[in-house]
């Protein structure tokens, strides 16, 4: 049966457009007054919002060796209730993503489900920093063309300028976290006045900063793709900036927790706040959005980083760092619609995100209420963990209903 949705507004490439939609045959369009669906299941869309299916560039699964934190099933069913159609997948498990073996393990596993994973693979053994992995075999037996370390950083000069040039044999990108480990050791969270009153080590911009301006004159010697994952600071958005005005092949995202909280919101120790790279100052904040609205940052990710109970809730100096953050995602859109507007968002979530995995089409689409309430607690929860400071609060926001591959699906209360 044909399905109507009325008053609906549709959003692409910046412009919204209202009215009635249709789904039928397995296609979603705008209704053709001459066309006659009076049998249709008519749904009241009014202040509805449809837009492509979202892709997520920054996801970590438990699974393989840390399934109790977060499996493929429920990874992919927290994505699905979220409002994604795909998502990258960090190396991040035990073992490694880092042979075609596991790279078909993530495809395979998925493969039923109403989304994509795309598996970010490892670029050294164990994630060490060392040893490269068999990347061309990776990318010519199983098509992977993004490579990382991950919630790691590739601080070894020469393996990262290794990377950027074989990766340019089949035209691969490097999916970057660029700080400098030995400037950040011990950190517990943003370096400033809040750290110092709260006795907390801080971890400065300058190890966000330093490893993004040596990384980019390696961009400038060898050439290559590389994209920049969830930068934090204000010098690092600057130079960004100038490195694609400088023609360098090279793009960033941002968690969208980070345009939200600043260091202040640690006052009360929650360990849930607790995430790398850390919240920082006001400014930063306001320069991160800046940086979106001037197109250089390309994306926002939720960073999705499922922790289980023993650690995370402990101590704050020594819970893990990490926010799950898929179906808090909508909710968390909702409040930054005054400040970043609808249309610039999804084309983050959408356009920009397709342009730095050099896709040119979507085949999904996410119909959502902006205005809808619901109780974010045990039992709506997809995920294996639940450490988010929103838990057990109601949010604003709801996704309604995905239509991936030609298939309708509503997303349960």
């Amino acid at each position: 049966m044909a399905v109507l949705f009325q008053g609906l507004t549709w959003i692409d490439k910046g412009e919204s457009q209202k009215g009635d939609f249709v789904f039928d045959d397995g296609q979603f369009q705008p209704l053709d007054s001459q066309e006659n669906y009076q049998h249709a299941q008519i749904i009241n869309s009014e202040g509805w919002i449809a837009t492509k299916g979202w892709i997520d560039l920054r996801v970590a699964s438990g699974e393989p060796g840390l399934e109790h934190k977060e499996t493929i099933d429920s990874l992919c069913d927290s994505l699905h209730h979220s409002g994604f159609s795909a998502a990258v997948v960090m190396p991040n498990t035990q073992p490694v993503i880092q042979n075609k073996g596991l790279v078909e393990f993530i495809k395979n596993k998925s493969a039923s489900s109403p989304i994509e994973l795309i598996p970010q693979a490892a670029v050294t053994l164990d994630l060490k920093g060392e040893d490269l992995t068999e990347m061309l075999d990776m990318h010519y037996q199983s098509g992977v063309r993004v490579f990382g370390e991950g919630k790691e950083t590739l601080s070894n000069s020469d393996r990262f300028l290794k990377t950027i040039q074989y990766l340019q044999k089949f035209d691969g990108v490097l999916f970057d976290h660029s700080y400098d480990p030995l400037l950040a050791v011990f950190g517990q969270m943003h370096e400033g006045e809040v750290s110092t009153k709260l006795g907390l080590k801080g971890i400065p911009n300058l190890a966000e900063e330093v490893a993004i301006q040596k990384n980019l004159e390696l961009i400038r010697y060898a050439g290559g793709r590389v994209h920049f994952q969830t930068i934090s600071t204000s010098e690092s958005v600057a130079l960004i900036r100038k490195a694609k005005q400088d023609g360098l092949k090279v793009s960033a995202d941002v968690s969208i927790y980070q345009l939200l909280f600043s260091d202040q919101d640690l006052v009360q120790f929650d360990p849930n706040l607790k995430v790398l790279p850390p919240f920082r100052n006001e400014a930063d904040r306001i320069a991160l959005l800046e940086g979106l609205k001037d197109g250089t940052i390309d994306a926002i990710v939720s960073n999705h980083q499922p922790e289980d109970f023993d650690s995370k809730f402990m101590e704050f100096d020594l819970a893990a760092f990490g926010m799950a953050g898929l179906q808090t995602f909508l909710p968390a859109m909702v409040k930054l619609e005054n400040e970043l507007g609808w249309e610039l968002m999804i084309e983050k979530v959408t356009d920009g995100p397709l342009q730095i995995l050099g896709r040119s089409a979507s085949n999904s689409i996410t119909i959502f209420n902006p205005k809808e309430s619901w109780l974010y607690d045990h039992q709506s929860n997809r995920s294996l963990s639940f450490n988010h400071p929103w838990f057990g609060k109601e949010l604003t926001g709801k996704v309604k209903y995905r239509i991936y591959n030609g298939v309708l699906s509503k997303i349960d209360d």
